[in-house]
């Protein structure tokens, strides 16, 4: 991959550090901004792959997630680097930022592999659980898959938001058992300490993102009340105005969690970062609008060699909108282009 990384590196040899586009330093416009302007996409067309990560049990369905791949031709595919690109909550595989690096990573040379979580891209009717920040081990399980079913060598995990706290938590769970195949992990404004971040969502000057998170959350319950009419009881929605009350009525009491606050402890990748042991990669923005770390966290990722933590001090949540350089062909998505570069520079 020499050549990508001699192209990667002449793209962005001026964006070493991130300085926000002019006249949006403020974070919540990069927060707007950067994650939904419309991206340019020519990927080539997908494979759709509904991958099992969990098993039928009791009479239930097994639960399923859709996947949506990117393959190099057949002669190379197993020796090229390839992403597991993770969305973040309410997102799914066709987010702008899922989009953007899946380009990047395919002009590399690389396989693409678009996750979507459980429920997530309408896939509600292939799983009868909701899902959640702890669901580590659907990662491991799509990856697993695909290392077998492709033969592939060289595996990157990427996720975004509660993306990047599944990757993470999943890599602090594998430890030194880690497969050969996981050559770095990347999470970008991951959230890694549930409790603090869900509670900054709360913030009066969050109320807007938070608001929109809820109406989605909702909408997609009562479709799963409807699917599974057993299962799930509508009225558990009523009075629910916060990401904490989503979680405490609804996520923790069907997903086997003792309320929110044992669910954001035991669903966060904070208790396991010190355990990592893959080139990790860390891309947070000081002004993230509700993406909280705690000291203790950081102090974690500072003691732990195989993490790079990067801190910047503007590109709010999931954004870090650069300005663009249509002479070099850099677009300005500073965060893509920072984590090809260690994923390829780790393949």
């Amino acid at each position: 991959m020499a050549t990508a990384l001699e192209s990667i590196a002449g793209h962005t040899a001026h964006a070493t550090n991130f300085a926000p586009r002019r006249f949006v330093t403020n974070g919540h416009l990069q927060t707007i901004l950067g994650n939904f302007l419309p991206r340019a996409n020519s990927l080539p067309s997908a494979e759709t792959v509904l991958v099992e990560v969990a098993p039928a049990i009791g009479g239930q369905i097994a639960s399923r997630v859709r996947c949506d791949c990117h393959w190099q031709p057949a002669e190379v595919r197993a020796s090229r680097p390839t992403a597991i690109i993770v969305h973040g909550l309410e997102g799914s595989s066709d987010s702008q930022y899922v989009i953007g690096n899946a380009n990047k990573l395919w002009r590399a040379g690389g396989n693409v592999i678009r996750m979507n979580m459980r429920n997530c891209g309408g896939t509600e009717a292939e799983t009868p659980t909701l899902y959640h920040s702890g669901l580590s081990a659907d990662v491991g399980a799509v990856m697993r898959h695909f290392v077998v079913q492709q033969a592939l060598s060289s595996i990157s995990l990427i996720g975004y938001s509660m993306g990047g706290n599944l990757v993470l938590k999943l890599a602090g769970e594998l430890g030194q058992t880690a497969p050969r195949q996981l050559r770095s992990v990347i999470g970008v404004s991951p959230v890694i300490d549930l409790g603090p971040s869900a509670d900054a969502l709360h913030a009066l000057q969050n109320r807007i993102y938070e608001a929109r998170f809820i109406r989605a959350l909702l909408a997609r319950y009562r479709r799963k009340v409807a699917l599974f009419p057993q299962a799930y009881d509508p009225d558990r929605a009523d009075g629910v105005r916060s990401i904490r009350e989503f979680d405490e009525q609804i996520n923790a009491f069907y997903s086997g969690f003792n309320g929110a606050d044992d669910y954001y402890f035991r669903a966060a990748s904070a208790r396991v970062l010190d355990r990592i042991a893959v080139p990790a990669l860390i891309l947070n923005a000081a002004d993230d609008p509700f993406i909280r770390i705690t000291p203790e966290t950081r102090a974690l990722i500072a003691a732990n060699s195989h993490i790079t933590f990067t801190e910047t001090a503007h590109g709010g949540h999931c954004a870090f909108l650069a300005a663009s350089h249509v002479a070099t062909g850099y677009d300005g998505y500073w965060a893509e282009h920072t984590l090809l570069r260690f994923l390829l520079e780790h393949a």
